[in-house]
């Protein structure tokens, strides 16, 4: 019979690496149409006007424009205002920008 226990593999060592989360672009910048404004995990920012979210939760900007970051119902919503300012069809009654 062995007097010491097997000595089996260690349970310690994992470490992942950052996902590089967070905003990547903070308001008033100016960005393009595709660029991305925030990488998160869930909606911890929503999509705004002009802006579109992908299947990782990633926020991304449909239109060239300025960014803005407001609070709606308590919640975070990034926005797109486009160079003209005109809000685009099919926008929530009474959006203001």
């Amino acid at each position: 019979m062995a007097h010491k226990k097997g000595g089996g593999s260690s349970r310690n060592g994992r470490n992942t690496e950052g996902k590089r989360l967070g905003v990547k672009t903070y308001g008033g910048e100016v960005i393009t149409a595709g660029s991305i404004i925030v990488r998160q995990r869930g909606t911890k920012v929503h999509p705004g006007l002009n802006v579109g979210k992908g299947s990782d939760d990633t926020l991304f900007a449909r239109v060239s424009g300025q960014v803005k970051f407001a609070k709606s119902r308590g919640r975070s919503v990034a926005h797109v205002i486009a160079p003209d300012g005109v809000v685009p069809e099919g926008a929530p009654i009474g959006t203001t920008i």
